[in-house]
């Protein structure tokens, strides 16, 4: 029978081993320290070269003659020689060598991609790269002519490998003490390693890290919330999630579930030990959809998951699913309008009334020239260009002209403004402008949008009948509608929950027997950590 530590031997052995670890931490900060004090002084010193020699008016002059590298090659040969540098590069303002310790390099391209600052921005600095000789650490300075114009650069390098080997033999002793009490630590933590693994059901702790860090991550991401109780009913999972939706805090862990949630029935799962699916049930005053599932140990339940998701949300999406095909029938009535006019005009042809062909053909095409140069003029963002095209499409169907102001100025959009939100908020507001002109009065609708400032405006107007003002404040309730019907009402209400959850406004302005305005005013940014 194995022998079994005793939790003073365990900890007295973990003392031991951490003793150990720290002597070789303290051996590599050491080693650390003096690896970066080399390679800063070593920088420091190609750096400090480099900008003398930049400065150096027989290098300046060189510029300015047919060769330069006749009178710049020896010069830095000659400096390289007394310094002790792997390299002394210098180059003109196309990175074109005029010195190098390999004669056959002159006149080539410098390697490594590390002169932009030098050149471009006239800055002294330091870099690592890999050049034609290999890994290098290399001291860039500008070369200025008398105007102060950057005409070309300086480049000193060390080599790394060589840097590398000054190190080691340095800490050459150091090393070898080192490894000596690693090996005595390896020594322990295998003693220790088989103690604890018979404790963990033989997992290593990296595998218990991740294992954990695998169980945040997913978590987290969920969308739908998650909380787990085990056999006492206390609550030891509550995820990012769950308490978004709910409005709970992270204390709330390790009360009991009645005490947080009463009405979750989670209790009655885990006495039954069945679980529980798609139940729908109000929570903290939210619609959700709970699955309810006991956990088993032993054939005993020891505990219940609950994963659920707000209702609120699977309705959002299929609204947005909606509006997505009533944007595509959009474009499917733009279709079948032009193929009318296209029978009418072959009809014209046939008959021989050439000159009322080309008259609806030109009529067209001034039209269509009208609105799709403003369109692509004044609306860079493709999603915004789409719902609109679609909407041209069906106003015409109606008779009804959909005008976008000639002051528009619109950018891509912010990417948390996302193509499903847009065509809600615009697909509505469009669809309820021409709506309200089909039936009468001045049948046009005009469109207008603005990203200038910090926030980005929609604004939808037409000259319909207006809505009275008794009304006003009921047009975004879930089911009121104008018109009355049963089916109808949902359009505005769910605009003002898009935009609600993009953190913007939206406004309504109209008088009875003069038409509406909608403005929608949407922020660019949002702040960090909001989630849309």
């Amino acid at each position: 029978m194995a022998k079994k530590f005793s939790l003073k031997t365990k900890i007295l052995t973990l003392i031991i081993s951490l003793l150990l670890f720290v002597t070789f931490l303290i051996t590599g900060i050491h080693g650390y320290i003096e690896w970066k004090q080399t390679k800063n002084t070593m920088g420091e010193r190609a750096l400090g070269i480099a900008t003398s020699i930049s400065l150096m008016p027989e290098i300046i002059n060189a510029f300015a003659l047919d060769e330069p590298s006749e009178v710049i090659q020896p010069i830095t040969e000659k400096i390289r020689a007394k310094v002790g540098a792997e390299f002394i590069v210098v180059g003109n303002k196309n990175s074109i060598r005029y010195s190098h310790q390999q004669e056959s390099k002159i006149g080539r391209k410098m390697v490594g991609g590390d002169n932009d600052q030098a050149l471009i921005h006239g800055k002294y600095y330091k870099s690592e790269a890999v050049g034609s000789l290999g890994p290098s650490l290399r001291g860039k300075a500008p070369i200025f002519n008398d105007q102060g114009e950057i005409i070309g650069l300086v480049s000193v390098g060390f080599m790394l490998e060589d840097i590398r080997g000054t190190i080691y033999d340095r800490l050459k002793v150091l090393y070898i003490t080192g490894l000596g009490v690693l090996g005595l630590g390896i020594i322990g933590g295998v003693f220790l390693t088989r103690s604890i693994r018979n404790d963990i059901l033989g997992l290593e702790p990296h595998e218990i890290v991740s294992l954990y860090r695998e169980r945040k991550a997913v978590l987290r991401s969920v969308k739908e919330g998650i909380i787990a109780i085990d056999s006492e009913g206390i609550i030891t999972i509550l995820n990012y999630s769950a308490r978004k939706m709910l409005g709970l805090t992270e204390d709330v862990k390790f009360k009991h579930i009645n005490e947080v949630l009463p009405n979750t029935k989670m209790f009655t799962v885990l006495h039954e030990g069945k679980a529980d699916v798609d139940d729908e049930m109000i929570l903290r005053d939210r619609v959700v959809i709970v699955n309810r599932t006991p956990i088993y140990e032993n054939g005993e339940a020891v505990g219940v998951v609950a994963s659920f998701r707000d209702k609120t949300e699977i309705q959002q999406m299929l609204n947005a699913l909606s509006e997505v095909k009533s944007y595509s029938e959009d474009l499917r009535a733009q279709t079948h309008e032009y193929t009318n006019k296209l029978y009418v005009i072959s009809g014209l042809l046939q008959l021989g009334n050439y000159q009322e062909a080309i008259d609806l053909i030109q009529e067209e095409y001034e039209q269509h020239q009208h609105q799709t140069k403003a369109l692509f003029k004044y609306i860079e963002d493709q999603t915004v260009q789409a719902i609109l095209l679609g909407k041209i499409g069906k106003a015409s169907e109606k008779k009804v002209e959909l005008i976008i102001d000639e002051n528009s100025s619109l950018s891509p959009l912010p990417k948390h403004i996302n193509t499903s939100k847009m065509i809600t908020i615009l697909g509505n507001l469009l669809d309820n402008a021409i709506e309200a002109v089909s039936d009468g009065g001045n049948k046009k609708v005009n469109f207008f949008a603005t990203d200038i400032g910090n926030d980005i405006i929609f604004e939808v107007s037409d000259e319909g009948y207006g809505i009275p003002a008794d009304l006003q404040r009921l047009i975004f309730e879930k089911g009121f509608s104008t018109k009355g019907a049963d089916d109808r009402g949902y359009g505005l209400s769910i605009v003002e929950e898009v935009v609600e959850e993009l953190r913007g406004n939206i406004e309504v302005q109209s008088e009875e027997g003069e038409g509406t305005v909608f403005t929608v005013y949407l922020p660019k940014q949002v702040e960090e950590g909001d989630d849309l």
